[in-house]
């Protein structure tokens, strides 16, 4: 008959067939297949519009910002920031050099009479 056999299929195999599963299974518990490595990538140093335009007296102050007539003349790169992001409203001519910008920034910034100036991309 079917008796005597300690269970069916995988029954036992953390208890009474743990020999057995050692021996001719022994990958049978544990992880196996794909492992997500560490991202190599930082998530890029970001300054909306409208926290820009209240830091250009602290920016000044630090040597990265300028004032050039009605407007202001900043490098965000100096700052150590990568990337111009589109939040908030511009009330001032800003000419902006920084590493890259969002489409919406870059609207709002040359809409106020300013410039926003990318490395490598005329």
């Amino acid at each position: 008959g079917k008796g005597c056999r300690g269970g069916h299929g995988n029954a036992g195999l953390h208890k009474h067939k743990f020999k057995w599963m050692l021996i001719y299974d022994p990958d049978h518990f544990g992880a196996h297949g794909f492992f997500r490595h560490a991202q190599d990538t930082e998530p890029a140093t970001t300054i909306n519009l409208d926290i820009l335009v209240e830091q250009l007296p602290a920016l000044e102050a630090a040597g990265t910002a300028t004032r050039t007539g009605p407007g202001w003349t900043i490098d965000l790169g100096k700052a150590g920031v990568e990337k111009l992001l589109g939040s908030g409203r511009v009330p001032i001519p800003l000419t902006v050099n920084v590493a890259s910008a969002s489409e919406k920034a870059i609207v709002k910034v040359v809409a106020a009479g300013g410039a926003v100036n990318l490395p490598g991309k005329k």
